[in-house]
């Protein structure tokens, strides 16, 4: 827009604070208009008019020069104190909503420098009056907000669509697991390989070996015995179970337990080992307390549950459990797609924050396959989740490319060529 007079707002403009504390403003009938996103409401009003609202602090504070939203608020309204309204002087040479469009596009070139401070950034009204603004004919400027809106129309429905695919990919990730173990996926293959699912190679025969092996080591001292699991009854059998899989409780195929704590200053200090938590990696330290690749459960918090494979060597804090398993009789990598189909956060004890043990874990009753099934299902998962990998890239793409598209031709229309 280059080729429209640029004036500074203070010529164009009257600025004025907002008065209201956000923090103390009784609810009501007028939008109170905030930092950020969403009106807040009050029981009066300062303005009756068409403004746009600039915030006076950074987004972000803390030293950093940060600005998420300029609003445009029209009729009665109240303004936070933090906050100061632009409303032009004559609506017929500057339109509100044209100048709120042109401030939100370029906020990080024309507002956010002029922010000032070291640990408390701020804007002065001084120098919001001395940005300089293009003023079009009015026609132009109505123009351009007709474009603006029906762009930012295409754009929200896109985006809702983009939205929409991914969380279907989401549920179709979650589908694949579930069909995984309940044998869905492998059914073909079941068929192909009779011999690797039948006699010694049956799921009930690596089930016996599983639990003689627990016993043999529960003789020999080196791992404690458990509290007795219930036995499975008629009621809790799982239905459509394929012949040659056995249901058993989680308990007897794996024991978890607790890392061990870590204090902020070790994990912030450094080192070479990632820190495994409540949440996947916390941090990292200079010691490692499990030297290969283990199976982590979160144990607290808002992500408990979820399930991760730490590398060779790490640290696994007391927010997590490890994982213990008989390496020889299961496949890893099966038993992690399990884990995580079983969404164990729905078994999570919820208090202060959600919270799961081992007496909500060991009784949940899984399938159990056989060993070269174990094997078929990872790599049949593999494929179809890769294929989904595949599918959410072309998705987050397409949303990206829209985003660009949609800026590159605001661009072209400020600058005159729209």
């Amino acid at each position: 827009m280059d080729k429209y007079p640029h004036l500074p707002i203070g010529e164009l403009c009257h600025i004025e604070k907002g008065v209201t504390g956000l923090a103390s403003a009784i609810p009501g009938d007028y939008p109170l208009v905030s930092t950020g996103a969403e009106r807040k409401s009050c029981n009066s009003f300062q303005f009756d008019t068409e403004a746009v609202c600039i915030p006076l602090v950074s987004s972000t504070g803390h030293g950093k020069k940060t600005l998420n939203y300029v609003h445009y608020q029209s009729g009665k309204f109240a303004l936070g104190s933090i906050l100061a309204a632009v409303i032009p002087e004559n609506p017929r040479t500057l339109s509100a909503a044209f100048l709120h469009r042109y401030l939100q596009f370029y906020k990080d070139r024309k507002i956010v420098p002029l922010m000032k401070g070291a640990a408390n950034v701020s804007l002065a009204i001084k120098d919001i009056a001395k940005i300089t603004v293009p003023v079009p004919p009015i026609d132009k400027q109505k123009a351009f907000i007709e474009l603006f809106n029906k762009l930012i129309d295409s754009h929200v429905k896109l985006q809702k669509e983009f939205s929409n695919q991914a969380s279907y990919l989401t549920r179709l990730r979650q589908a694949v697991l579930q069909e995984a173990i309940e044998g869905k996926l492998t059914a073909d293959w079941r068929k192909r390989h009779p011999e690797l699912i039948s006699g010694e190679n049956h799921a009930s025969k690596l089930l016996e070996k599983i639990k003689a092996e627990k016993e043999r080591l529960i003789k020999e001292g080196k791992i404690k015995k458990d509290k007795p699991l219930p036995p499975i009854t008629d009621a809790e059998k799982l239905c459509d179970l394929p012949r040659s899989w056995v249901l058993c409780r989680l308990g007897d195929l794996i024991k978890i337990s607790s890392g061990d704590g870590l204090t902020a200053k070790e994990m912030t200090e450094g080192g070479d080992y990632p820190v495994f938590g409540g949440n996947g990696i916390n941090g990292y330290h200079d010691k490692f307390n499990v030297k290969k690749p283990t199976i982590v459960i979160g144990r607290v918090g808002a992500l408990c549950g979820s399930v991760h494979v730490t590398p060779e060597r790490a640290w696994i804090t007391d927010n997590a459990f490890i994982t213990y398993y008989f390496e020889q009789y299961l496949n890893s990598n099966w038993l992690v797609k399990l884990l995580i189909a079983l969404d164990l956060r729905n078994r999570a004890r919820e208090t202060a924050q959600p919270v799961i043990s081992g007496k909500r874990v060991y009784p949940i009753i899984i399938a159990l396959p056989s060993s070269a099934e174990q094997q078929a299902i990872v790599e049949r998962v593999d494929k179809l989740m890769s294929m989904i990998d595949e599918l959410e890239k072309q998705v987050t793409e397409r949303k990206d490319k829209s985003e660009r598209l949609m800026q590159s031709v605001l661009r072209e229309a400020f600058e005159g060529k729209a």
